[in-house]
């Protein structure tokens, strides 16, 4: 299926890759539907443990978010620890944090395979208002006394270490955070996961029935509605855009410390450098599945407000996604039957996917403990039912939407 939306810098600069051809029985083990960072990690994970596996993605490895994405790698849950903490109580968090904070699979993975993905280490996050500010100091503490996690408070005046822009007002400087290019991370995964003796199938379409396998694993993210009705009811797809500009003289100018920056705001700008010094942006979300006509243009005013000294440089690529949201932003994971899932990440993935695949593969064993962490998560599905789910959904993030612009 050709998609404009996906003619981006992460494309342009993939590592070459294309998978073995799967000949003969395919009946197997596990059956893997989705190739992004959740799928194939799950693959990989259960190939080490001695399962036959065959992946299939629709299109081609990386072809979802895990392949458009902004490369941010941010520790943690869209909720903050202490939030967590508040709901779920001391002993909950403990485990989650361990998992979600300290657990770091995609540096393992990384370091294991030796992938080739341009990683960088930290995460600045941006204060919005004075307001936004004060929670994040507070959250610092909290992380520092309560786990011992060490991040950076960054005061206005101290702002500029990381990013040269009058917008914010202080941050959070996350040492244990980072970027990378998502795409290749994928693609590294993949060939790890072959040399693993998964059979990787690209351009079949597939559903549960089809397939002659013992356990199924469900990594659709986005597209789950297609594949099991009843799970697409649990999130819902928002569509964000990103731009790459061409590689810019005074890229150290902008982000000195080389970090990520994402800001405090609902819907958030973040942004970052490449490895070869352009600025990757995000931002503007719209609720609408239609993509703009221009997403350079489209974008363009968010990067011009954050960076504004740059507001005319040339713009090379422009691309962007579906983003699976849940109603409380924390991951859907878990069981039926025969059938393991993961979805609903929320922008926030990058990190937890990889680790997700690999708690399937471990619960798979027998070895449920880890999984159940996350697989205990509340959720619940939309309102609204098949029509009407979307456009309630969509007025509650306007309402957030809103917010943010007055402050």
């Amino acid at each position: 299926m050709s998609d404009p939306l996906a003619a981006s810098y992460y494309a342009a600069t993939a590592s070459p890759w294309r998978p073995s051809p799967v000949e003969g029985d395919i009946a197997c083990d596990v059956a893997v539907i989705g190739g992004g960072f959740t799928g194939v990690s799950a693959a990989l994970a259960c190939a080490e443990r001695g399962f036959s596996v065959v992946l299939y993605e629709a299109e081609h490895i990386g072809f979802g978010a895990s392949g458009r994405n902004g490369g941010q790698l941010i520790p943690g849950l869209r909720w903050t620890a202490s939030e967590l903490e508040a709901e779920f109580g001391r002993e909950r968090t403990d485990a989650l944090f361990n998992l979600c904070w300290r657990d770091n699979r995609v540096k393992a993975r990384i370091a294991m395979h030796g992938i080739d993905c341009d990683v960088k280490a930290g995460h600045l996050e941006a204060a919005w208002t004075p307001g936004d500010f004060d929670a994040l100091r507070r959250e610092a503490d909290y992380l520092a006394s309560r786990f011992g996690y060490t991040t950076h408070v960054v005061e206005k005046a101290g702002l500029d270490a990381h990013i040269s822009s009058p917008l914010y007002h202080g941050g959070i400087f996350d040492p244990h955070g980072g970027h990378f290019h998502p795409l290749n991370y994928v693609i590294g995964l993949a060939k790890a996961a072959e040399a693993a003796g998964v059979r990787i199938v690209e351009g079949r379409r597939v559903a549960p029935g089809d397939l002659d396998a013992r356990f199924i694993i469900d990594a659709t993210d986005s597209w789950i509605g297609e594949i099991e009705p009843n799970l697409g009811r649990y999130t819902v797809p928002i569509m964000n855009y990103n731009i790459a500009t061409a590689p810019l003289a005074n890229a150290h100018e902008l982000l000195p410390s080389d970090a990520a920056v994402a800001d405090s705001r609902f819907v958030l700008n973040y942004f970052r450098l490449s490895a070869d010094k352009r600025l990757i942006f995000g931002g503007g979300e719209r609720y609408s599945q239609r993509p703009p006509r221009d997403i350079a243009a489209f974008v363009r005013p968010f990067m011009a407000e954050v960076f504004p000294h740059i507001a005319d440089a040339p713009i090379d690529y422009g691309w962007g996604g579906a983003v699976a949201v849940t109603m409380n932003r924390l991951p859907h994971i878990g069981r039926n039957g025969n059938i393991f899932f993961a979805h609903g990440f929320s922008g926030h993935g990058a990190l937890v996917t990889t680790l997700a695949g690999e708690l399937i593969a471990e619960a798979m064993v027998g070895t449920a403990e880890r999984f159940d962490v996350l697989a205990s998560l509340p959720s619940r599905p939309f309102p609204g039912g098949r029509w009407l789910r979307r456009p309630l959904a969509t007025l509650g993030l306007l309402w957030y939407a809103l917010r943010d612009r007055l402050g």
